[in-house]
């Protein structure tokens, strides 16, 4: 028996409106290692994007090396397998790879071919052992391939379509690495596919996913991984959830990465194989260590009641403080609407991360003629733009407020030139 627990989309290092999020990612390796610990894992496979950017901060990068070494002090015998995702630098990720597999952990940033032209496929296959060292599945450790490591590669087949060769060649890639991973495994041994990739069909989060590469057209067909692959654990998209199978699935995001996902199921999935078979899967759920709330989207005083309801502990640390989106929708301007929120907040163990202003729509019979925006002027196209915006002309406040930023970017220009 092996069992895998398999995670993904950790995003390292993410600025979330502006603010670190160091203490939410610290506190979820804290609470894997010690599920890893509990459920006795013999490995943990981690699917892509562990860091937010390419160019990941000191700071990110410690977290993910001190929990390598702290999971290998722990258990000695757990393999770890890592792939670089779209997010990823695959060279940053394989660069400390020598070191790491002291710790018996397997990092895969990026795909490399022989003199010949064929896919080496040999370093993508990784042994997974039980508790006694006995190899008992394979993993086909697939990192995240752009376009220039799998087009004009001879990986494009006659029928396929000419505008999509990133398509074919990618499934070709799958393809030929599923094929290298039968004639090396042993009879027993089960096959467990790792790949960062949009599966066709499945569900993308509203705001937070990074296409690939154009959209949807990217997709790849669940039918790339055929029975006997075991286990297919996937990352890039951020709602947990499995595509056609129970064996296919995205182990979703640990942690919400943008407000929209709030109410996704954020875990981690606990596979269990028997010799080359799937035998179990459970969904570890992940506790949230900084909570988030969206407001509204309704009217302020809604709003301002929904945040009025709102929990908040003022023992807890600054950095554990609860996040929050406000919605707000007009029917008029509001100038002051942060500064009333802000208000209500004073004295709430509470942090305002993004305020967005839903505007009414404003019908328009008639296209808007062609304007010469130096003969308008500025004071005037304010006018006419507020006018579009709320279907009513700005008053003298609001007109007095334009004129004296106006002035105050003249005299800004001055000084500059002066």
């Amino acid at each position: 028996m092996l069992r895998l627990i398999h995670t993904a989309d950790w995003h390292l290092g993410q600025s979330f409106h502006g603010q670190e999020r160091h203490e939410e990612h610290r506190a979820f390796l804290t609470w894997l290692l010690d599920t890893l610990v509990s459920r006795r894992a013999d490995a943990l496979l981690v699917a892509g994007d562990l860091f937010d950017v390419v160019n990941p901060s000191l700071r990110a990068q410690e977290l993910l090396y001190d929990f390598i070494v702290e999971a290998h002090a722990r258990l000695p015998r757990l393999d770890i397998v890592l792939i670089a995702g779209n997010h990823d630098s695959g060279n940053r990720i394989e660069l400390p790879a020598p070191l790491m597999r002291r710790l018996r952990t397997h990092a895969l940033g990026r795909v490399t071919w022989t003199e010949a032209g064929e896919l080496d496929a040999e370093r993508l296959l990784v042994p997974l052992a039980d508790a006694e060292g006995e190899t008992r599945a394979w993993c086909l450790a697939l990192p995240f391939l752009r376009p220039a490591e799998v087009t004009g590669r001879g990986l494009e087949g006659e029928d396929d379509d000419p505008g999509n060769a990133y398509v074919a060649g990618i499934s070709r890639v799958h393809e030929r690495l599923i094929d290298a991973a039968r004639s090396r495994r042993e009879p027993g041994q089960a096959l467990v596919a790792m790949s960062h990739a949009h599966l066709r069909g499945a569900a993308v989060s509203e705001d937070s996913e990074r296409p690939i590469v154009i959209g949807g057209e990217e997709s790849l067909s669940a039918s790339l991984f055929p029975q006997d692959i075991a286990y297919v654990a996937l990352g890039h998209l951020h709602r947990a959830q499995g595509v056609g199978e129970d064996r296919i699935r995205y182990s979703g995001s640990p942690l919400p990465l943008d407000f929209s996902e709030v109410d996704y199921p954020h875990q981690v999935v606990e596979a269990t194989l028997e010799g080359e078979r799937l035998a179990s899967l459970e969904a570890l759920p992940v506790p949230r260590p900084v909570a988030m709330h969206r407001l509204g989207p309704a009217p302020l005083d809604a709003v301002l009641a929904e945040l009025e309801a709102v929990e908040d502990d003022p023992a807890l640390p600054r950095e554990r403080w609860p996040w929050l989106e406000a919605r707000v929708e007009l029917e008029a301007p509001i100038p002051d609407l942060r500064a009333r929120i802000e208000s209500a907040l004073e004295g709430r163990a509470l942090r305002l991360l993004r305020l967005e202003r839903r505007l009414p729509r404003v019908e328009s019979d008639t296209a808007p003629a062609g304007i010469d925006l130096e003969e308008l002027g500025p004071r005037r196209l304010f006018e006419r733009t507020w006018q579009a915006r709320w279907g009513s002309p700005p008053d003298d406040g609001v007109m007095a407020d334009f004129d004296r930023l106006l002035q105050d970017v003249l005299d800004d220009d001055g000084e500059a030139s002066a």
